[in-house]
Parts: structure tokens; C-alpha cells; sequence
């Protein structure tokens, strides 16, 4: 009788566990990454050591797969994003993921884009650049408590590396078949314009991003000095 009895509180202190479980709430950090768009976004740093990988061996059929794998990751950008506002999901994990996420696989194919002797180093740098810069000025505009919003330069110039870097990631001379003309590309030089036209729009962009900072300040300080006045 005495085993029955304790088997039986047993089994009633266990489900007394499972409903506690059951009841409890996510914490606020599930919740802040336990949506697809974040989930996207994990997905897409995920694939950065495979991009790296398939960029290591340089033989075309290697060079399409990354290309492909880093067009993924683009799309994936892209629809994250739409998800996110679409579905009201925008959460501070996503802000800073998705950025984060855009910029380390940015970074990582341009770098193994300079390795494989793909694009001139100095390119990267004036790339590279722009971005530390116009990520230091959003820091400083929020911090105090200014906005700086992206222009179009900017767009076009994300825009033309994404496809710049796809052209070099398939670097080699492939027949491209419209139906009614058929030619060779040279991808890599294909590429190489792409991202040397994105190098002038990041220049421009971070001009005007400062232009804009320093504006967005010398109004805040007349008005700063006339409420002193």
C-alpha cells in the first residue's frame, strides 16, 4: 500500500512538473529569435563557412555553387526583411542580426574574392571603408539621438556589389544563350566593373552620409543657441 501511495505522489509531482512547463513562458530572448525572420537570418551566417569552403577550390563547377550560395543568401535578405515588416516581427535580436549578417558575408566573399586573385585589394579597402565610416556616423547620429537616413547612392551601391560579387564568385568565361544571341561573358571582368562601380557609389554615399551628419548637427546647434537665447 505504501509503494502504491508513493508511486502515485510520484507520478502526480511529475505532472505537476509538465504543467508548470507547459505553462511557463518563453523567455524575452526565445521570443526575440523564435521567429522566421530571424531564423533567416541565422541561416544566412550559417552559410558563410560553406561559402568559404566552395571558394577555397577554384575550379568552375566550385565557383557557380558559391555563386549560388551567396545568391541565396541575398534572396534571403530580401525576404526576411519583407517577412519582418510584413508580419510586424521587427525585433532588436533582427535589427542587429540582420545587418550583422549581411555585412560578414559581404566581407567574407570579398576577402576570398582577393585571395583567389579575383579583384584588386585596394578596391576591398575602399569598400570596407566606406562601411566602418558610415556605421561610425549612424552609431554617433543615434546615440544622439539623430536619424541619417540611407539614400539612393547607397542602394545602388549595395545593389551593384551583390551582382559584382556573384559575377566574380563564377569568375570564368561561361556562353550565355538568350534565344536569339549567344555569346561568351568573362564573368570576373564582368564582376570587377560591378564592384569598381560600387567602390565610386560607396564614396559618394559616405560623402553624403557626412554631408547630412554635419548638417543634422549645425542644426541642432542654432537651435541649440537660440533656446539659449
Amino acid at each position: 500500500m505504501d509503494r502504491a501511495e508513493r508511486a502515485l505522489r510520484k507520478r502526480q509531482k511529475k505532472e505537476e512538473r509538465a504543467r508548470r512547463r507547459a505553462a511557463r513562458q518563453p523567455s524575452v530572448l526565445v521570443q526575440e529569435f523564435w521567429n522566421l525572420p530571424n531564423i533567416l537570418t541565422l541561416g544566412r551566417i550559417f552559410l558563410i563557412p560553406v561559402f568559404v569552403w566552395l571558394t577555397y577550390d577554384a575550379d568552375p563547377l566550385s565557383s557557380l555553387l558559391a555563386a549560388a550560395v551567396f545568391a541565396v543568401a541575398s534572396i534571403t535578405d530580401v525576404i526576411d526583411g519583407y517577412l519582418a515588416r510584413r508580419w510586424n516581427l521587427i525585433t532588436v535580436v533582427g535589427k542587429f542580426m540582420d545587418p550583422l549578417a549581411d555585412k560578414l558575408i559581404a566581407m567574407a566573399a570579398l576577402v576570398m574574392m582577393v585571395r583567389l586573385g579575383r579583384i584588386a585589394a585596394w578596391v576591398i579597402i575602399v569598400l570596407l571603408a566606406r562601411e566602418f565610416i558610415v556605421s561610425g556616423l549612424r552609431t554617433i547620429a543615434a546615440s544622439e539621438g539623430m536619424v541619417i537616413a540611407a539614400g539612393q547612392e547607397g542602394k545602388w551601391k549595395t545593389s551593384l556589389q551583390l551582382v559584382g560579387i556573384i559575377s566574380l564568385c563564377v569568375h570564368y568565361e561561361h556562353v550565355i544563350d538568350v534565344g536569339f544571341y549567344s555569346a561568351p561573358v568573362d564573368f570576373n571582368k564582368v564582376g570587377q566593373l560591378l564592384v569598381y562601380l560600387s567602390g565610386a557609389f560607396s564614396v559618394w554615399s559616405a560623402v553624403v552620409y557626412f554631408r547630412a551628419f554635419l548638417a543634422m548637427l549645425a542644426r541642432r546647434g542654432s537651435g541649440t543657441d537660440a533656446q539659449k537665447a
